[in-house]
């Protein structure tokens, strides 16, 4: 079977078209014959090697790239509790493999996988898992019934925050370009504030005093911090991410783990509309560089979809 590869650290070139056995499920696992994966930023540190200087992924002689997954069950190990057939979506979490999701098939643990919402495309349903998870997850951190700030807004991550948040209850201030604002509030945000300068003092003008929370999608650090009250509460999206915890702000990182249980909760969120899907493109396997390049670029709404 077709699958893309790293065998060395670089720019998009380094993308690797390899010819490979087609995996078996162990006890407990599914193989998934892909239809749809998701390209994050994710997997650009890691084919830039940054996740490997940072100490997250050890060198490998080869690593496969791709967390998201959508498609459907062609093999089933013993206890797996699904079927060949099944429409499924799952995380692959474990990224030091020499396989990814960037492949025609994939074998997963029976427990990072859900069934696929219904109604929706495969490449819909593969921007689902990393993403809404990452927000799903950072949001437990938090235990405010109050005010949450969530920086990038329209992002993807940020876009699940936000919608999560006002599923919840909370009460959101969103941050985004100002050309987002109609797309954020759209999302569920129920006050907005332009990405710039002075991001404290701005949010403070909404919620006196700062807010509760912060869910800083956008890495933004310290500017983030400042629109927490004192003694509230920080989520960082990213190693080596995370502010001081000044003003006895209590600053939490999240680390994404692969849960079909609380997958299968949100695939019900995309079902009847809570979370959007957005696809900002689709390609064909082969095509994997184009998409980091794209990715790289920026200003991209929603996840771009690669279609082995």
């Amino acid at each position: 079977m077709r699958a893309m590869v790293i065998r060395r650290f670089g720019g998009p070139e380094v993308l690797e078209a390899v010819e490979v056995p087609v995996p078996e499920p162990g006890p407990g696992q599914v193989r998934i014959r892909v239809a749809a994966a998701a390209v994050n930023p994710v997997d650009v540190a890691t084919r830039a090697g940054i996740l490997t200087e940072a100490g997250v992924v050890p060198p490998r002689e080869v690593l496969g790239l791709g967390w998201d997954v959508a498609g459907e069950v062609d093999a089933v190990g013993a206890g797996a509790g699904f079927r060949v057939g099944d429409a499924v979506i799952g995380l692959r979490d474990r990224i030091a493999t020499p396989l990814g999701a960037y492949a025609e098939r994939i074998v997963l643990d029976a427990s990072a996988v859900a069934p696929a919402p219904a109604g929706v495309s495969p490449a819909e349903a593969a921007t689902l898992p990393l993403n809404a998870l990452t927000a799903a997850q950072a949001l437990d951190l938090v235990e405010t019934t109050g005010t949450v700030l969530v920086t990038g807004a329209a992002g993807a991550v940020g876009g699940y925050a936000v919608a999560l948040a006002h599923a919840r209850g909370l009460r959101v201030v969103a941050v985004a370009g100002a050309a987002d604002e109609a797309l954020v509030r759209g999302f569920g945000a129920d006050e907005f504030v332009p990405r710039g300068p002075s991001l404290g003092d701005r949010a403070r003008t909404l919620a006196p005093g700062g807010v509760d929370a912060v869910l800083d999608t956008a890495l933004l650090g310290l500017d983030a911090l400042d629109a927490v009250r004192g003694g509230g509460e920080f989520v960082a999206f990213a190693a080596g991410a995370a502010p001081l915890p000044l003003r006895g702000v209590r600053v939490r990182g999240v680390w994404i783990r692969a849960d079909g249980e609380r997958l299968a909760e949100l695939a019900r969120l995309a079902e009847n509309g809570t979370l959007p899907l957005r696809v900002a493109g689709v390609l064909p396997l082969s095509e994997a560089a184009a998409a980091h390049e794209r990715l790289a670029a920026g200003g991209l709404r929603g996840r771009l979809v690669l279609a082995p």
